[in-house]
């Protein structure tokens, strides 16, 4: 699958498919992020691989997505526009 423009974002923002990354770079992008995002999962703590694997497990039911912007030089993962039926 090639690279695509992510649509509703900046059209330079490139849509990078997680099968295309080698494992052990996929986990590094996911673990950049997790430690980054700073979300609060309440009450229950989880641990960074706890974190990673449901990161992974979005990507891998399409409700995230690893983008990449070439001006910034930054991978982010962010939620794939919502598709109208």
């Amino acid at each position: 699958m090639e690279n695509e423009p992510v649509a509703g974002a900046d059209q330079k923002t490139v849509l990078v498919p997680y099968t295309e990354l080698a494992a052990d770079l996929l986990h590094a992008v996911i673990e950049s992020y997790v430690l980054r995002e700073g979300t609060d999962y309440g009450e229950k703590e989880f641990s960074l691989d706890d974190k990673v694997a449901h990161v992974i497990s979005q990507l891998k039911r399409g409700e995230a997505q690893i983008v990449f912007d070439p001006e910034t030089e930054t991978v982010s993962i962010v939620r794939p526009p919502s598709r109208k039926a």
